[in-house]
């Protein structure tokens, strides 16, 4: 008798439970699943570092086999319309005109540039300077394949762009680290120079962090001395395991070849933006509304400042974010939520971090001395 009622006891418990759960997942469906990712992406599973300790590296033929694969050729064609002579005005011309000279000349113009196969659902990553105003896009693959590319979105203002491609058994690149790059790291440039072809050149990491070079509105250079050139722009930046940790961009140079002096966009940056183009569309970032500059010795002489950190605020948009939270021209930022600003370029970064709606403390000197204000911020308009 006692162990029929332990199983009817447990039988009711049982019941009790799955109604208790069905109720629960049939409110509450989201704790069933996971949001899927909008891409996906391939993830290096080496160490951070980019040395490999105490080996003595002869070749780099392996990471470019890793690498190489996912690097593409994009030839872009652009419809130019030329304007007609203006002497075709001129009633005297005009007699000896025929019909088709109203008919403005039309011509086309290509360019090349490199690009990578970031996802197997055809995402490719390049500049924006790369694609910007085609009205076609080829793509070509490393084993011949030539397809289409149609624009997923761009960002002038980071210089990335994605394209999109329909075909089946991509290969994809893997992405490494940007944070931890260090000074004298090695690198290799794989792209499509003077479109010879795919093209590996080797170097090391020159300087990190570069900005102010007027390229960009948001700058944070991978400097290198392994030769990129005309063409290069989009191509990938790989460390000696054949992981991706830069886009390249741009190059210093007088004579339009490689000086040894190039420029490519950390992973970190790039992968941002990538993410944020396909989820959204558009790369969503944070503005205040302001005008600002960097402070000279001579303006900081003249504001009685310690030191040359920091931004001027010059300019104030009407009725934007500094202006309802009572900044003022002629205050300097020394601080956004916490952080202490460098220049400029640091200024901004800090500002675009962060999400429009959010309330925000703005350090600043005015009259010398320290005071803090809170400005909500709100999406950066589009250049």
């Amino acid at each position: 008798m006692q162990l029929r009622k332990n199983i009817i006891f447990l039988f009711q418990f049982a019941t009790v439970g799955l109604a208790l759960a069905f109720l629960i997942l049939y409110f509450y469906p989201e704790l069933l699943s996971t949001r899927p990712a909008v891409v996906q992406l391939q993830e290096s599973s080496t160490p951070v570092t980019n040395t490999p300790p105490g080996e003595h590296i002869t070749t780099y033929a392996t990471a470019v086999d890793k690498a190489a694969p996912a690097v593409v050729n994009i030839y872009t064609t652009k419809v130019i319309s030329e304007r007609r002579n203006p002497l075709l005005d001129d009633p005297l011309f005009q007699r000896f005109q025929n019909k088709d000279s109203d008919t403005p000349r039309q011509t086309r113009e290509t360019s090349l540039g490199s690009g990578v196969i970031v996802s197997a659902q055809g995402y490719i990553i390049t500049n924006n300077h790369v694609i910007a105003g085609a009205d076609e896009i080829a793509v070509a693959l490393h084993d011949g394949r030539t397809v289409q590319a149609k624009v997923v979105g761009a960002d002038p203002e980071s210089d990335i762009a994605v394209l999109k491609i329909d075909f089946p058994n991509l290969p994809v690149i893997t992405f490494g680290h940007s944070k931890n790059l260090r000074v004298g790291d090695v690198v290799l440039a794989i792209g499509n120079p003077f479109g010879v072809g795919q093209t590996v050149t080797s170097g090391i990491v020159s300087a990190l962090g570069r900005n102010s070079l007027g390229i960009n509105t948001f700058e944070n250079f991978i400097q290198t001395d392994a030769a990129i050139n005309p063409g290069n722009s989009g191509g990938a930046l790989i460390n000696a395991y054949g992981d991706l940790i830069g886009i390249n961009t741009a190059i210093y140079s007088e004579s339009g070849g490689s000086m040894g002096i190039g420029f490519a966009i950390p992973v970190s940056l790039a992968r941002d933006v990538l993410t944020q183009i396909i989820e959204h569309g558009h790369v969503i970032r944070g503005w205040l509304g302001v005008k600002i500059q960097d402070i000279s010795p001579d303006l900081a002489t003249s504001f009685k400042l310690a030191s040359t950190d920091g931004a001027i605020i010059t300019n104030i948009v009407l009725n934007g974010p500094a202006d309802k939270a009572g900044l003022d021209r002629g205050d300097v930022i020394i601080a956004v939520a916490g952080k202490k600003v460098r220049d400029v370029h640091d200024t901004l970064d800090q500002i675009s971090q962060h999400k429009p709606g959010e309330h925000i403390d703005i350090k600043l000197i005015r009259d010398g001395k320290e005071i803090t204000k809170t400005a909500t911020i709100i999406q950066r308009p589009t250049s």
